[in-house]
């Protein structure tokens, strides 16, 4: 179990939820986590428990299970800027220099900082809810590429595909 203590763990929401039997109401609990080795490996993981506790745990094995990689610049943020939409979940990312920070609301900052991104600018525009914020954010990261990703698929140098900073 080495390999778990690597990981960062940052419970984004809890959620109580009722049922209502015919001896009254019964309470679970769901959680949502987000896991990640600030190294640009990311997993999302959403679970339902009795207790807080066992949903917590629950949500940290599923998304160590769903890791996925996402290239970053220089290790402190993203390529380029990019847009994010899943359901009513819209999200902006744009890429920082150096020293700006984490600006970003709640379930976004929970992603950055799990992720290791240390310079960007996210907003987050239609709902609040942080399912779907979180699922927008994540199908943004996986949209962005790196030049080395591109330069791959083209066949050509890096340094043809980024134009030189002077």
């Amino acid at each position: 179990m080495e390999k778990s203590n690597e990981y960062i763990e940052k419970l984004v929401h809890i959620n109580r939820i009722t049922k209502v039997v015919k001896g009254g109401r019964r309470f679970g609990f769901s959680a949502l986590v987000v896991v990640g080795n600030q190294n640009g490996k990311i997993g999302v993981a959403h679970a339902k428990a009795k207790q807080v506790p066992d949903a917590i745990k629950k949500a940290n094995d599923l998304a160590k299970r769903k890791l996925i990689q996402v290239p970053l610049r220089e290790g402190r943020t993203i390529h380029h800027d990019i847009y994010g939409k899943d359901g009513a979940g819209k999200i902006k990312l744009r890429a920082a220099p150096k020293g700006t920070g984490i600006i970003a609301g709640g379930p976004i900052r929970a992603v950055c900082e799990v992720l290791g991104i240390k310079d960007i600018v996210a907003k987050s525009i239609g709902t609040s809810n942080p399912h779907n914020v979180i699922r927008a954010c994540m199908k943004a990261l996986s949209k962005q590429s790196s030049p080395k990703n591109i330069s791959n698929i083209r066949n050509k140098k890096i340094s043809e595909i980024v134009e030189k900073r002077g």
